[in-house]
């Protein structure tokens, strides 16, 4: 399972409201991406301390959003509208290096079987930092756009 987010524009959305369908063309478009890889979960985990549960702010940044589409493997994409890419980023934006070392502990991720169970002390530095700081990048660039986000797992 892996995790792709693209960024929209408001024109993007209307077409995609008007025919949800468009949703697997508009995630075949190589601008505008974010690939997580198999870091998501563990990215999710240490943004919200629950595997599957999100909460307003950075814990709609990687499973939020509104149900969109058919399903593409793992359910449907999921569509998150400009105003919420703004709170995601901006509380983006206060999470530091630092306090997620703190939150990060293996054996958690492991009994909460945060995929892709097989996390050691070594995964933090070298796996979920770098893809956070692409995904705190990533919704920066969408907010200061005013623009929406699609978020897919496949």
């Amino acid at each position: 399972m892996i995790f792709e987010g693209r960024r929209l524009t408001s024109e993007q959305v209307a077409d995609l409201a008007a025919d949800p369908s468009l949703t697997a063309g508009l995630l075949d478009r190589e601008d505008d991406v974010l690939d997580l890889d198999k870091a998501w979960h563990g990215i999710h985990f240490l943004l919200t301390g629950s595997a599957w549960e999100t909460s307003p702010g950075a814990g709609e940044a990687v499973l939020g959003g509104d149900p969109i589409g058919d399903d593409l493997g793992y359910g449907p994409a999921r569509l998150l509208p400009a105003d919420r890419v703004q709170l995601v980023a901006a509380a983006l934006g206060e999470v530091t290096a630092d306090s997620l070392r703190a939150r990060f502990d293996p054996a958690a991720l492991l009994a909460e079987a945060i995929y892709p169970q097989v996390w050691d002390d070594e995964d933090l530095a070298s796996y979920l930092l770098p893809n956070f700081l692409s995904l705190q990048a990533f919704y920066a660039a969408a907010a200061e756009e005013t623009q929406a986000v699609l978020l897919v797992i496949t």
